[in-house]
């Protein structure tokens, strides 16, 4: 999927709600910063009471139909959208049948970022939206990044979080940090956060030792790349949601891999990743190593 010049696009999908535009203008910013072209997808699964309208006839084609006309509809709104935030990006869309995460997945492999929302308006949405984020960030090849509606306040100076624990999945999450830090001129604070196994250690000092040098050692090559994100790095005791999620409040987003171990240990997609896309109020970026 990548263009004639190589570039990967940034995936963006695109909610038929015209009200839920906090992804798509992150991900259309997102698309300016990194002079990248931008590719709007619109997923068609089963029909819906969302869809239904007055004159819709009830048998398949006439639903068919109908789904068509309307989805064309959301991407050009979309399309208005993104080229009134940005008028130089480059702009494509794809109108498609499936399941809205099957389609995002298949997407992502020409992707260098797929994008899409998160809400947590009531029990019923979040069980709606997960049926498409957690399977999409367990499974993606590339980056894929969360945005919560509604929009969460930031602090200055801005800021981006993000999870170390030495694993490869870490060390890719530490990179599209430092890349996004850099990106926006903003600070960047690596947390390696240590959760005490229940049955304690017999060496705690050493234990949190061991932390720093893995944190440490995890950063100290990106620095050189990235000399002008400034950066704050330390150990955290307690659990890795409560602190990540806690730590990322007022970020402009929080990077972490998919899957951990060390201070995440034994903690897959269903844990900790899963936890902070449900906790953060921020947007979340999961990177694959």
């Amino acid at each position: 999927m990548a263009g004639a010049d190589g570039r990967r696009p940034i995936v963006a999908g695109v909610d038929p709600d015209p009200s839920k535009r906090l992804a798509l203008a992150w991900a259309a910013d997102e698309a300016d910063r990194r002079r990248l072209p931008l590719r709007l997808v619109h997923a068609q699964g089963v029909p819906t009471g969302g869809y239904r309208s007055g004159e819709t006839r009830p048998s398949w084609e006439e639903w068919n139909q109908a789904l068509h006309e309307l989805g064309d509809q959301v991407l050009k709104e979309a399309v208005a959208f993104v080229r009134s935030r940005h008028p130089e990006v480059e702009v494509s869309t794809l109108l498609a049948e499936g399941e809205p995460a099957w389609v995002l997945r298949q997407e992502a492999r020409g992707a260098a970022l797929v994008v899409v929302g998160s809400w947590h308006l009531s029990r019923r949405r979040e069980m709606s939206s997960s049926s498409v984020i957690l399977p999409l960030t367990a499974h993606a090849p590339c980056p894929v990044a969360v945005v919560p509606e509604p929009e969460h306040v930031t602090q200055q100076p801005a800021y981006f979080v993000v999870g170390v624990d030495g694993s490869p999945h870490a060390a890719a999450a530490v990179d599209v940090a430092f890349e996004e830090a850099a990106l926006r001129g903003a600070h960047l604070r690596a947390l390696y956060v240590w959760h005490p196994p229940l049955l304690g250690v017999l060496d705690e000092d050493a234990a949190v030792r061991e932390c720093r040098r893995v944190l440490s050692e995890t950063v100290a090559g990106r620095t050189a790349t990235y000399p002008d994100v400034e950066l704050h790095h330390e150990v955290v005791r307690g659990h890795p949601v409560q602190v990540l999620a806690e730590a990322s409040e007022h970020a402009l987003g929080l990077v972490v891999g998919t899957r951990g171990r060390g201070g995440f240990t034994g903690m897959l997609l269903g844990s900790v990743s899963q936890g902070v896309l449900h906790h953060a109020g921020c947007p979340v970026i999961t990177v694959p190593a």
